[in-house]
């Protein structure tokens, strides 16, 4: 790669943004970023202009040699890029207050990636994905596209089967924040400890749990099943409702949204009650946003401020940029990132994408050997890739049939007619975002 390193960010207008500039900021040492261009769409100039102007204070306060650029032109942004991140939302929040609130009316779970919700997202979002890809085949044909956006797998599995484009990874920050999480039960630090993740995104597990090369998983699961002991349901992920009988039987780590699948019926209750007084969660986070960029537009402030966790992007910045610091010096360290498998976990084919432990190389992701998932998660795990499958087909066909397909098949639903109502309303909620898509009459 050239001398200094360009990273563009589509969705700069992000409220995550904060996190990124200080991760490059802190990695100076050996990651020399010299410009940053932030990249959104009219309806987030507002916002673009707030953030840019942080950026500026933050890596002038560090007297970091970056150049923050703004702009509306995409193609203008890619033009030699070396990384582009994304981290953008189709439909923005009061897309996601439809993705949670339309399936409730129908006693299904509707979050931003586990069901209905993460269907509809991945309907929007893939056909964009894949015109940023054609801008980047023209303008940046040897960048590396890291991509935040949600459903992180399911974007993965559509860009790597369908688009061409071999250079992107999804990534998300829950393997970190349970690594963090783990090693700050245990007693041990950060970098003495490693977790073999394999799975999808957003159903991953930590298969076995190492310290300093010593397996320490039997010891971690014991401990998990006494701190959990007796705590309350925590419906926002602090801690594992498990009983100690169901943890043993486990013998894994799981990814806090488990719960939509294992507490079912007590995550759509809590989801209903949140949604009926105004908390569910797209209505805290337009709050939470509304608060940050109030924040962020103090022309005093020039740090990442603290309550920009409570949005959800803890450990953003270590996962985005340890990524691009390894892809650029070639670390040969190992992630969880969005990936094909290519071997990695043999209840997967080859080419399909996996969120799994990987030596991350200059040439890209080279997955962990982990075996086959346990049999008592296998089951649900490759229930959810056949979902993810039908879903990328339905988003780039614009395919009715294949959605519903892929509705009815998601272990949140199960029931056709259930599926058939979900899909006809949210089609029509989101018509505006779904071009080349026929939408059922009323």
């Amino acid at each position: 790669m050239k001398q200094g390193i360009k990273i563009v960010t589509i969705g700069g207008g992000s409220s995550y943004t904060p996190e990124l500039i200080e991760g490059l900021i802190k990695r100076q040492a050996t990651l020399p970023v010299r410009e940053l261009w932030l990249v959104d769409i009219e309806e987030g100039q507002e916002k673009l202009k707030i953030i840019t102007a942080l950026a500026e204070r933050m890596v002038k306060k560090a007297k970091a040699p970056i150049e923050i650029h703004a702009t509306l032109d995409r193609k203008e942004a890619l033009k030699d890029a070396d990384f582009v991140t994304t981290q953008f939302r189709v439909g923005q929040l009061n897309a996601r207050d439809k993705d949670e609130k339309i399936p409730l009316r129908y006693g299904v779970l509707g979050q931003e990636t586990n069901g209905p919700g993460g269907l509809f997202k991945a309907l929007r979002t893939i056909p964009v994905l894949f015109e940023i890809i054609e801008d980047c085949k023209q303008q940046c044909p040897n960048a590396w596209i890291i991509s935040f956006t949600n459903p992180a797998g399911l974007n993965a599995e559509a860009v790597l089967r369908y688009s061409g484009w071999k250079r992107f990874i999804g990534l998300c920050n829950s393997p970190t924040v349970i690594g963090h999480r783990i090693a700050g039960l245990m007693g041990i630090p950060n970098e003495d400890l490693r977790i073999d993740f394999a799975g999808l995104n957003h159903m991953v597990f930590g298969l076995h749990v190492y310290n300093r090369g010593v397996d320490i998983t039997s010891q971690v699961i014991e401990a998990l099943c006494q701190y959990n002991e007796g705590k309350e349901f925590d419906k926002r992920f602090e801690n594992l409702p498990y009983t100690p009988d169901f943890m043993r039987a486990l013998h894994c780590i799981p990814s806090p949204y488990l719960r939509y699948y294992f507490f079912k019926d007590e995550m759509l209750k809590h989801a209903q009650a949140d949604a009926e007084r105004g908390e569910n969660r797209a209505q805290v986070v337009m709050r939470v946003e509304k608060e940050l960029f109030e924040k962020y537009a103090d022309i005093h402030l020039d740090v990442k401020p603290k309550e920009l966790e409570q949005r959800g992007g803890a450990y953003y910045s270590d996962a985005a940029c340890s990524l691009i610091d390894s892809l650029y010096n070639d670390r040969r360290d190992i992630q969880v990132v969005n990936t094909l498998n290519q071997g990695g976990c043999s209840s997967f084919a080859d080419d399909e994408v996996v969120e799994i432990s990987s030596v991350i190389t200059r040439e890209g992701p080279r997955p962990v050997t982990v075996g086959r998932l346990p049999i008592h998660i296998e089951g649900i795990v490759r229930q959810i890739k056949s979902f993810e499958r039908l879903t990328a087909q339905a988003a780039l066909n614009h395919d009715y049939a294949t959605a519903l397909m892929a509705m009815t098949i998601n272990s949140q639903v199960m029931d056709e007619n259930i599926a058939r109502q979900i899909l006809d309303e949210m089609l029509k909620a989101h018509r505006q975002y779904l071009p080349g898509w026929t939408i059922p009459e009323v």
